[in-house]
């Protein structure tokens, strides 16, 4: 192919036709099923990138070409649009202009699917940055609004759609001289046109500039609501979805112009939720989990609840569709592996020091357990979710008060003869758990035992949701005498987990892991079941539900400690684990899920863990330096390597944490083998906070474990955990404090000791750290360490105790904190308290005293007799 190098009359572009009969034959054969053809084919269409004038070729044959079939020319305005993308700022001038003058000739062609893909290359050009450069695109589409042509009007709405989704932030600058103080006032003139397709480009337009309060919309708010008033009863479904999305979005934002109408509002919403088209109920239901949220939403909806709450529990049931897709008749599929879209990507939550003492540790990761999330293979979000969804967040606001609408209908529901209905019955009790748990109490005696014998309804739909209901009222089972419920929920449950259908046995394992959280160690005499029934559950899992099931034992562990390190446990439970972790590959994600479980097993199992410690200490080590390794390529040559994925390295770091947790001590010599501290200190100063955030955690716990490891890299820690003390990444910032805390701690006992063995070197120096060292001290428990710190502490207040009279408050605050000390460190403590009482006088004590907080006061007076 050869570029004409033409003087005059820049469009004169005429296709080479040997050139255009090979695009014409690559374009067909993109379309074949077959893979093979499909990847030569990709790299030919690289190659043909070489040539300036190759776009020229794809836009011809989009906008020229009118003899070929419609697909085959869409597709070449499509592959047009990737290369756009990629290249765009490599296109000769003579082409960019051909393409656009060619995009604005043709944005009427006359057939639909050609107008929105010429609509798609024009928002694709716009984005690049070319609506300062193409200053008539705006105006010529506006202008071509009024075309008496259906075909050219639909087209430009089409496009301008299309850009105000994609540039809305730019329109509503100074940077193209506010566009939008003309487009808009425009687009509502078209809310009463004729067609129903035009009427609903021009709601879908406005649209986009209500969340932004964009000030062009905001001028002409009162003609925009009466222009949406007016399209209410609009016969066409799109214009009704465009209306409700709008009322919904103008809740948030207008709320003030909305009140006057609210009445109106909130009765057309009804009808609307009822739409007959899904779409439309779908985006009017939303409209009630927008308004939960708005303060105003008790009083406003509180006379419409006898008509809201049936409308909404009628959009709890499935639908015909939902069924299909659901496959709700194959009752049994447990056989059948589980295809790799159906699998969703798991993100890893890096370790957070819960400050295991305080119960104030901030926690920045949502608790999404108990979002209403039952049948996740649907569309993600459909109208029984929303409805759902809204019923759950109308029972937080009005809480008991909804009850009186809710039972009436339940006692129909829940008894229902058909499947569907009680199903959804079950539903509905489940998403009011949270906001009516108070007024259910009464009922829930008669309700457990019914819902635990849905657990084995013969339609696996009604045994999975009843297996999230049931999780949504474990912390009132939990409260009960165990025989009660406790003990009959958790055997079927465990026999749900054993299921012959998937679905049931992914909400069984679900259910379980939380009322593993809710029971705790009240599941210790069931372990032994427990880890039968979990154990098998391996041998039978399809890959989805493998990954649930790790969780279900990791919370296990969480949940039950110490309890685990039996060797009966250990031995049913440690060689499937260990043999999926032989079998996983050190690229394959689902090591994710197992890492985690993995390190909950390992600080449950303490040293339990031991004969499984050095395998698994070594992988995690390679898995941090493979990730480092891969990172540091990346960044020297991108366009060579590839960015590795964190997370691999994230888990990794947090599986060494409960290994440290866990084996204390015992970590030491897996320690002194490696090079971890090497990788710490690169991990530390990752641009990724949740990489940092472990590596920190990971400080904390070798620092607890293994203190002579760390102590020669202190200097070069310090530093860094000083610049992460930013509370923006609050995650980070509470591990680092925490790092620092450990270390502190260590330092002081390790002072502590020194001047225990050789005091009359350290104790000049006592002035100089005494009060830090009693305030690192008084926070952590009684034991040996703490004990030879102190002793070392009285040894050199002996020899210098003028060092320790200015902060001696501090010191008797630090006494203060042991529960109960040896009796010859409690002489000790007397012998330097009475010294200092005598040596300043009764009436210098008492005022001296007198600054203390009252606990500190009476606990000196009743163990030291000060």
């Amino acid at each position: 192919m050869v570029w004409d190098r033409q003087t005059k009359m820049e469009y004169e572009w005429k296709p080479d036709e040997q050139g255009l009969q090979q695009i014409l034959q690559l374009l067909k054969e993109s379309q074949s099923p077959d893979t093979t053809i499909q990847r030569t084919v990709q790299q030919k269409l690289e190659q043909l990138n070489q040539y300036p004038d190759f776009n020229n070729y794809l836009i011809f044959v989009l906008t020229k070409l009118k003899s070929e079939d419609e697909p085959t020319r869409s597709l070449s305005g499509l592959i047009l649009k990737n290369n756009v993308k990629a290249h765009f700022q490599n296109f000769p001038n003579g082409v960019t202009d051909f393409i656009k003058s060619e995009c604005l000739n043709n944005i009427g062609d006359s057939s639909p699917l050609i107008r929105a893909t010429v609509g798609i290359l024009i928002t694709t050009i716009a984005s690049k940055g070319e609506l300062q450069n193409w200053p008539d695109l705006l105006p010529k589409l506006c202008s071509l609004l009024d075309s008496e042509d259906y075909n050219t009007c639909e087209g430009a709405f089409g496009a301008l759609q299309k850009i105000c989704e994609d540039s809305a932030e730019i329109l509503d600058s100074d940077v193209l001289d506010r566009p939008l103080n003309i487009m808009i006032p425009k687009f509502l003139q078209f809310f009463k046109h004729s067609s129903p397709k035009i009427r609903s480009h021009a709601v879908a337009c406005v649209n986009q500039f209500i969340i932004s309060r964009t000030q062009a919309l905001m001028l002409h708010i009162d003609s925009f609501i009466e222009n949406l008033f007016a399209l209410a009863g609009d016969e066409e479904p799109e214009v009704r979805k465009n209306v409700c999305r709008a009322l919904v979005m103008l809740l948030e934002v207008r709320m003030d112009r909305l009140l006057p109408h609210m009445h109106n509002i909130v009765e057309y919403m009804l009808q609307r939720t009822q739409d007959q088209d899904e779409n439309v109920a779908l985006e009017a239901c939303e409209f009630w989990l927008t308004l939960a949220e708005q303060p105003i939403c008790k009083d406003v909806l509180v006379r419409h609840l006898p008509k809201l709450i049936p409308v909404l529990v009628n959009g709890m049931k499935y639908s015909d569709i939902d069924i299909i897709l659901l496959k709700g008749d194959v009752e049994e599929d447990e056989t059948i592996p589980d295809s790799e879209q159906d699998i969703r990507p798991r993100f890893h939550r890096s370790r957070t020091v819960a400050q295991q003492h305080d119960e104030d540790g901030i926690e920045e990761e949502d608790d999404d357990d108990d979002e209403i999330d039952d049948d996740d293979t649907v569309s993600d979000w459909n109208l029984r979710k929303c409805s759902a969804a809204a019923l759950d967040v109308l029972a937080n606001v009005y809480r008991d008060e909804l009850l009186p609408h809710i039972l009436p209908l339940l006692k129909e529901l829940l008894f229902h003869h058909e499947w569907v209905v009680k199903e959804s019955g079950i539903l509905v009790l489940g998403a009011i758990a949270e906001g009516c748990m108070q007024g259910m109490i009464p009922y829930l005696p008669e309700l457990i035992p019914h819902l635990i014998q849905c657990l084995s309804d013969k339609k696996a739909l009604v045994r999975s949701i009843t297996c999230w209901t049931l999780s949504r009222y474990a912390h009132w089972v939990v409260s009960q005498p165990p025989d009660t419920y406790l003990k009959p929920l958790m055997t079927e449950l465990l026999k749900r987990i054993l299921d012959s259908n998937k679905r049931v046995q992914e909400a069984a394992c679900s259910a379980f892991a939380t009322l593993e959280e809710e029971a705790c160690t009240e599941l210790v005499p069931y372990l032994a079941y427990i880890l039968d029934t979990l154990v098998f559950a391996f041998s039978k899992y399809q890959h989805k539900n493998l990954l649930i099931l790790y969780d279900a034992i990791g919370t296990l562990a969480d949940s039950v400690g110490h309890h685990l390190n039996k060797p009966e446990y250990i031995q049913m439970l440690m060689p499937p684990l260990i043999q999926k972790w032989n079998m996983l590959k050190d690229e394959d994600k689902d090591l994710f899920p197992l890492l985690e479980c993995l390190s909950s097993v390992a600080t449950a199992l303490q040293s339990g863990f031991l004969p499984y410690c050095e395998p698994v200490y070594q992988r995690c080590v390679n898995l941090v330096q493979k990730t480092l390794a891969q990172a540091m390529l990346n960044n020297a040559h991108p366009d060579q390597y590839e960015a590795p994925d964190k997370d691999f390295m994230i888990v990794a770091l947090d599986l060494l944490s409960g290994l440290a947790e866990g084996l204390g001590g015992n970590i030491e010599q897996l320690v002194a083998r490696s090079n971890i501290l090497t990788l710490m200190y690169q991990c530390m100063q990752d641009k990724m906070p949740e990489v940092r955030q472990s590596s920190f955690a990971l400080l904390g716990d070798l620092t607890k474990a293994c203190f002579p490891h760390v102590k020669p890299c202190i200097a070069d820690f310090m530093p860094i955990l000083g610049t992460n003390l930013n509370p923006e990444f609050i995650s980070v910032c509470n591990n680092a404090t925490w790092a620092i805390g450990e270390i502190s701690i260590q330092m002081a006992i390790t002072i502590g000791r020194l001047g225990y063995v050789c005091p009359q070197e350290v104790a000049p120096m006592l002035q100089q750290f005494i009060r830090p060292w009693c305030t690192s001290l008084r926070n952590i428990r009684d034991n040996e360490e703490k004990d030879s710190a102190f002793r070392g502490i009285c040894t050199m207040i002996s020899v210098n105790p003028s060092g320790v009279i200015q902060d001696f408050i501090f010191f008797c605050d630090a006494v203060a904190s042991w529960i109960n000390p040896k009796d010859d460190l409690r002489d000790m403590f007397c012998k330097i308290l009475h010294g200092f009482k005598n040596q300043v006088g009764d009436e210098n004590w008492r005022r001296f005293s007198d600054q203390f907080p009252l606990p500190l006061k009476e606990r000196l007076a009743a163990f030291y007799g000060v």
